[in-house]
């Protein structure tokens, strides 16, 4: 017998993300000139055609209904999380789930997966900036803000906009083996595994300031002068308080620890200076690092690659040699 085709169920609605639907089914139909045989649908909540966030129209292929889809796909949206989940995008969000094998998310579709209830127990990625956000929407459930995508049971969130082809190519590997999802990537030109998790991604430290005025001058003074020697005592000493006081402190406001709290503000330095193009070592000297060394291994710890490798990926777009010249990125 011959196989059935594999439906995978795209749900789309006005503000909709045009790469979170066009990434994935960019996959999809890649894999099936490589023997797979996927066969996606767009709907809507109503069937008619939408606008996406672009003002782009996208044609749709019908309603949202029961439809026995092997895989449903909810697409992100910038209207989330700053608006609520709109009531028929919720509703058909739970319609197109019931029937699926799989359920998955990209970027902020997490908030429609959150608002019809289906991430209740599981655990779950989104766009970094939302991942707060999501957390506090779906309390049941537990948010990674740092991983690409996440696969809990037959759910499957990821992480923003072009993570959508990461967890797509995942798809696609559980289906057809690791050899076709690999002559997927390759065709496509981007990597079927990505290093490292959404913080080498990630804007520099960035948060509400402390409440306490005493502690906002300690946060103030490592801010504007990282390459101080900030010792615990020392940092206490600036107060006239006790270590266990200030450390009290900073788990009370900032929810880290004092020493968490400099190595963190002098890694989003060193960050910024490799962006601008500062050598390494350079970077580790301004950043406030006793060394290279020590600055290594944060960037191992946070974003699974070395300062030099992180350097390479985002410092520029341009390659040098034969060609012609510039790069692509990869998403």
């Amino acid at each position: 017998m011959t196989p059935s085709p594999h439906k995978v169920a795209m749900l789309v609605y006005d503000g909709v993300t045009l790469l979170d639907v066009a990434g994935p089914a960019e996959v999809f139909a890649e894999a099936n000139r490589f023997g797979a045989d996927y066969r996606a649908v767009l709907l809507s909540p109503t069937g008619a055609d939408v606008t996406s966030s672009l003002g782009i129209r996208i044609g749709v292929d019908g309603a949202a209904a029961p439809s026995a889809a092997h895989t449903f796909l909810v697409a992100g949206t910038d209207l989330h999380p700053r608006g609520p989940v709109a009531r028929d995008v919720i509703e058909a969000a739970s319609v197109m789930a019931a029937d699926a094998d799989r359920i998955v998310a990209v970027c902020t579709g997490a908030f429609v997966l959150a608002a019809a209830g289906l991430l209740e127990g599981k655990r779950a990625t989104t766009h970094w900036k939302a991942a707060h956000e999501l957390a506090a929407a779906s309390r049941a459930s537990s948010v990674d803000s740092d991983a690409i995508y996440v696969r809990d049971g037959s759910t499957y969130t990821s992480a923003g906009v072009t993570a959508g082809i990461d967890v797509a190519l995942a798809l696609v590997e559980e289906d057809h083996g690791p050899a076709l999802a690999r002559d997927v990537a390759r065709s496509l030109v981007v990597y079927l595994q990505r290093a490292g998790g959404q913080s080498q991604f990630s804007a520099p430290l960035q948060g509400p300031p402390p409440r306490s005025p005493s502690l906002r001058r300690i946060t103030d003074m490592v801010t504007g002068n990282p390459q101080g020697t900030y010792s615990l005592t020392e940092l206490a000493r600036h107060l006239s308080v006790s270590p266990r006081h200030l450390t009290r402190l900073f788990r009370e406001e900032l929810s880290t620890t004092p020493a968490r709290y400099v190595e963190m503000i002098r890694f989003d330095m060193a960050k910024a200076l490799l962006d601008q193009g500062h050598a390494t070592t350079q970077a580790a000297e301004l950043a406030g690092f006793p060394s290279y060394e020590s600055m290594r291994r944060v960037f191992t710890r946070q974003v699974s690659m070395s300062p030099a490798a992180y350097q390479r990926r985002f410092s520029t777009t341009h390659r040098t040699g034969t060609g012609t010249g510039t790069g692509t990125g990869t998403g």
